[in-house]
């Protein structure tokens, strides 16, 4: 998927949602919006040409104690609904996202019911899965 067309379908999107007049992605390639109660964040990445698309569950104030993101993974392996996403921790911003992929360009009914449930499953997995995970690692 190009730039252009990851823009386009993101900018769609989130003024589909209420946004505003979002421009999607910037030059950089990346975008996000609070939609719903929900913080979702995109990325194209030049070199796949593929849409990151990533929803936040938790933003850690420091690195998480050992154990914690592996809970997380564990949850989604278990089969917690993770909404059509995966566990993705990113190092630099310490944040737990659910994020999924495109690589071609999706229809745009299919791109809001994808980003519906991956929001929907953000929102659990910040209250229910983390309160679960929690008491998993450390036995509160």
């Amino acid at each position: 998927m190009t730039r252009e067309a990851a823009r386009e379908l993101v900018r769609w999107f989130l003024q589909s949602q209420g946004a505003g007049m979002s421009k999607g992605l910037n030059e950089n390639g990346l975008g996000g919006a609070m939609v719903g109660g929900a913080q979702l964040y995109f990325e194209h990445h030049e070199d796949t040409q593929q849409l990151e698309c990533s929803a936040l569950v938790y933003r850690f104030r420091e690195d998480p104690k050992p154990g914690v993101i592996d809970g997380f993974r564990a949850e989604a392996q278990e089969g917690t609904d993770a909404g059509g996403g995966t566990v993705d921790f990113e190092t630099e911003s310490k944040c737990l996202f659910l994020s999924r992929d495109y690589a071609q360009m999706p229809a745009g009914s299919t791109f809001s019911k994808d980003m519906e449930r991956l929001m929907k499953a953000s929102l659990d997995w910040g209250s229910t899965v983390l309160d679960r995970v929690a008491s998993r690692v450390f036995g509160t």
